[in-house]
């Protein structure tokens, strides 16, 4: 008897850790560092080389996923979306002159 209460103790400790509530789901953060001090900003076509790296950075943070998972399709274009408003606003002050030493950041929080 003495063995069967320890083993559905343990049980059920077993299954409570491995439960998180709603709010507690784990996120991850995946970051990119864009440099661009090679470029010269002040022309177009480093301004367009700017912009290239960014969305190359954009579509390695945000991740693949394969052909046939609708839901995680979308889930990829709405992080590429949103990583690439954040990181395009970046790289426009980069081009400005406002942010020059400093390497555009380039981050997506997936689950």
């Amino acid at each position: 008897m003495k063995k069967i209460l320890i083993l559905t103790a343990l049980t059920a400790i077993a299954a409570a850790s491995s439960m998180q509530p709603a709010y507690a789901q784990s996120s991850v953060t995946h970051t990119a560092l864009v440099e661009h001090r090679d470029l010269d900003l002040h022309t177009e076509a480093g301004a367009r080389t700017l912009k290239l790296r960014v969305w190359r950075a954009v579509v390695d943070v945000c991740g693949t996923t394969s052909e046939f998972d609708i839901a995680g399709k979308n889930d990829i274009r709405q992080c590429r979306r949103d990583t690439l408003a954040t990181a395009s606003a970046q790289a426009d002050l980069a081009i400005a002159g406002v942010s020059r030493d400093q390497p555009v950041r380039v981050a997506s929080i997936r689950d």
